[in-house]
């Protein structure tokens, strides 16, 4: 057969892409023409084996010496029959004609047949069939098969090589995949495997059978049976986004996206998927591009102009819809101009600085279809800061969308989203996070370096956290005065700030002035109602100055937002224990009382 071509050594292209060129077999064994040739040499040699000098065996170069030392061991490698003296060398038949093929495989039989009665190769017997051009080497194989019980391994070709059922495109005796034979398949142009129920691992065909649900395989060994086709790529998304897989689907058109990335439609059927997954910025990225690509395909105009309503863009929603012709969607275009109205009274609000106003507008927006608008949700909470109903901004920001930042600065740009941060800022320092909010003022500031309200909301931030910072510090020391002072200078900043006023109630109470610890409690609680501290510590007060009905008032409330409390459960218990004895002594002093006017 000759040497083995650069190409075969390292296997087909599919191996060699997924093994780095190693090969798959572990000896190379000599065709029958080397055989004969070898025989010609040697024919005074032992009859029993007839082998080359320096044969290779795998990947050791090992000789084999002569055959009398072959004699001495137990066994070698495959010992091939020596061919019959009226053996002849096979011919190559594939430029053959028949008559001429036909000769030359009656030749080859009757070769065998003359060894057979000649009492050569008594070492195995040929079988009939397999007597061609490498027979030998076939029946080789089909013994070492046989003996080792290697089921799972197939003839790539009439070649000596040999492959896994599971790679190239060849398949088990009996396997019933529907075309699914490959386990394998080149990642995405991301590096990214596709996902398999939900999850970014890749499973075998024997992972599979463990589980028991051949079935569901996921879209990673269905897009391996499309051969890397795009379009049924999209095909199999689309089927999962309608069955609500939603990441599966979007796992398969990123893969079409990969092998044909000037196609609109993949762009555009991932931005649905994500879509309905919550992440719209991504949608609407994934829209421009898809637009980028064909600016005249409507149906992505009509999604973007959908996910700009939502977003808050009214005017560059009104826009794309004009784009989209008759794909445009008339109720998302009648949200789209009650949102832009909406926005123009809030601008006209903010400037007036009617805080009400705003938070009607700003509400009306959200309510009109703009549920998924970060500046507005920043709008209405900036509106409820301004009117000191900190708990609402704090449940405006936490109920609206949470964006990633650097995501908002693709899509808003730097002033919108600096204008995002100083809110956030805000709402931090309000409910104690002080280090949050001096960084988001910072990152607003750095954004729009002449956004004068940034500024301002930066050294507020710094100055109440440095008032904070230090009245902790004085508290712990000891010095209560000192600390009473520290926080005061935070609350000549933010005269509201819940955090700071429960503190500076905490020092007041440790220099017994219950009073005015009870005052600034009150003041805190006023901002924020839930705040717990503020409650606590006002119960301690009342239950200094013996105030046993407002304690018990305090603790109640208390119970129910913390009921594990420890501390909360003994003001509880030594509440009602005075409130007790209190009825119980004006009982006495009224049943007393009672008697003396009977006598």
């Amino acid at each position: 057969m000759g040497d083995i071509s650069p190409e075969k050594k390292s296997g087909c292209g599919l191996l060699t892409a997924v093994f780095g060129g190693r090969g798959l077999w572990t000896r190379k064994l000599p065709s029958s023409g080397s055989v004969e040739a070898s025989n010609a040499k040697n024919a005074a040699r032992s009859p029993a084996i007839d082998v080359p000098k320096t044969q290779k065996v795998g990947h050791n170069s090992e000789v084999l010496e002569s055959s009398n030392v072959e004699k001495d061991r137990k066994q070698v490698d495959r010992i091939i029959s020596r061919p019959g003296q009226n053996y002849s060398k096979p011919v190559y038949q594939q430029n053959q004609s028949p008559s001429a093929r036909q000769q030359n495989q009656a030749r080859n039989q009757a070769a065998a047949a003359a060894a057979a009665q000649t009492g050569h190769g008594q070492a195995r017997k040929v079988p009939q069939a397999a007597v061609e051009i490498s027979g030998e080497l076939e029946s080789m194989i089909s013994d070492h098969q046989k003996s080792k019980g290697a089921g799972s391994l197939v003839r790539a070709s009439s070649s000596n090589v040999m492959l896994y059922g599971n790679l190239g495109n060849l398949r088990h005796a009996g396997d019933t995949d529907n075309g699914n034979v490959l386990d394998y398949l080149p990642r995405t142009a991301n590096e990214e495997p596709l996902p398999i129920n939900g999850k970014y691992s890749p499973t075998t065909k024997n992972e599979a059978k463990k589980n028991e649900e051949p079935e569901k395989k996921g879209p990673f060994c269905r897009a391996v049976s499309t051969r890397m086709d795009p379009e049924q790529l999209k095909i199999l998304g689309n089927e999962d986004y309608k069955n609500g897989k939603l990441a599966e689907a979007v796992a398969l058109y990123d893969a079409a996206i990969a092998i044909d990335p000037n196609k609109a439609s993949y762009r555009s059927n991932k931005s649905a998927a994500l879509t309905a997954m919550g992440k719209l910025l991504e949608a609407a990225f994934e829209c421009r591009e898809a637009i980028r690509i064909d600016p005249f395909y409507q149906r992505a105009h009509n999604r973007l102009a959908t996910l700009y309503v939502r977003l808050g863009e009214a005017e560059r929603a009104m826009y794309h819809f004009k784009q989209a012709g008759s794909d445009a969607d008339p109720d998302a275009m009648n949200k789209a101009q009650k949102v832009q109205t909406h926005l123009n009274k809030c601008t006209e609000a903010k400037t007036r600085r009617d805080w009400n106003g705003l938070l009607k507008e700003t509400s009306q927006a959200i309510a009109a279809g703009a549920d998924s608008a970060p500046l507005i949700f920043a709008l209405k909470a900036e509106a409820l800061l301004k009117l000191n109903r900190h708990q609402g901004a704090i449940e405006t920001m936490t109920k609206g969308p949470n964006f990633n930042i650097d995501e908002c600065k693709k899509f808003f740009g730097p002033f919108g989203s600096a204008s995002l941060l100083i809110v956030h800022a805000q709402v931090d320092m309000v409910e104690g996070r002080f280090d949050d909010a001096v960084s988001a003022a910072e990152l607003a500031s750095r954004l729009d370096q002449n956004n004068r309200e940034a500024n301002i909301v930066l050294r507020k931030t710094r100055a109440v956290a440095t008032a904070r910072s230090n009245g902790n510090k004085l508290f712990k020391a000891g010095k209560y005065p000192d600390a009473c002072s520290a926080y005061g200078e935070g609350l000549n900043h933010d005269p509201h700030n819940a955090v700071l006023l429960s503190n500076r109630a905490a020092c007041w109470s440790r220099l017994s002035q219950y009073d005015k610890a009870i005052e600034d409690c009150n003041a805190s609680l006023n901002v924020s109602p839930s705040y717990s501290k503020a409650r606590l510590r006002r119960a301690d007060c009342y239950a200094k100055i013996k105030n046993w009905g407002a304690c018990l008032q305090d603790c109640e409330v208390l119970i129910r937002e913390i009921p594990d409390d420890e501390e909360v459960g003994r003001l509880l218990k030594e509440a009602k224990a005075h409130l007790k004895q209190h009825r119980r002594n004006q009982d006495l002093s009224n049943g007393h009382a009672a008697g003396m006017v009977v006598t």
